[in-house]
């Protein structure tokens, strides 16, 4: 049982050191300016280069938009759920960027196709797909699912373009 223990625990903290698809809370604060309360991603998983990854949004019941949207029925706002596909996407794209380009801002163009299918409440975690359909110089485009237990709640198709602050 001892040898179990030991190889288990060698291939967690190999795990742990060398999972480079996974961007933590301090990375993405490192990425994107977004602070509390308007950062909305705590974790982005599954990052594929600059072509995709998956941020999830632990969804709260202490969210301050929560108290007035709506008393009494608490649903997280559409442009909300946007926002959060944004900065998934602009957080996988900062990652992706030589230091020097990662410190500018990115900032939204255009949203497409936006479509909301059923309301986010407190205690979902919401599930930010985000893949790169395109990219030209400064400007990405991205189209983005936004799932809570395997299920669509929203999708939209966003642009965004990479602009010295």
């Amino acid at each position: 049982m001892g040898p179990k223990i030991m190889d288990s625990k060698a291939q967690l903290i190999e795990n742990i050191a060398g999972e480079p698809d996974v961007i933590d809370i301090q990375r993405i604060m490192e990425l994107i300016p977004h602070r509390y309360p308007f950062l909305l991603v705590d974790k982005i998983i599954d990052v594929v280069g600059n072509e995709s990854c998956t941020g999830i949004k632990c969804v709260s019941v202490s969210e301050p938009f929560f108290q007035g949207h709506f008393p009494g029925q608490p649903i997280m706002p559409g442009v909300l759920i946007i926002e959060a596909m944004a900065q998934t996407a602009g957080a996988l794209v900062c990652n992706s960027l030589p230091p020097a380009l990662a410190e500018r801002g990115v900032y939204f163009m255009t949203i497409d196709n936006a479509r909301f299918r059923r309301p986010v409440v407190p205690g979902d975690t919401l599930c930010l797909h985000v893949k790169k359909v395109r990219q030209r110089g400064k400007v990405w485009k991205f189209a983005s699912t936004a799932m809570v237990d395997g299920r669509l709640t929203a999708e939209a198709t966003y642009t965004a373009m990479i602009v010295e602050d």
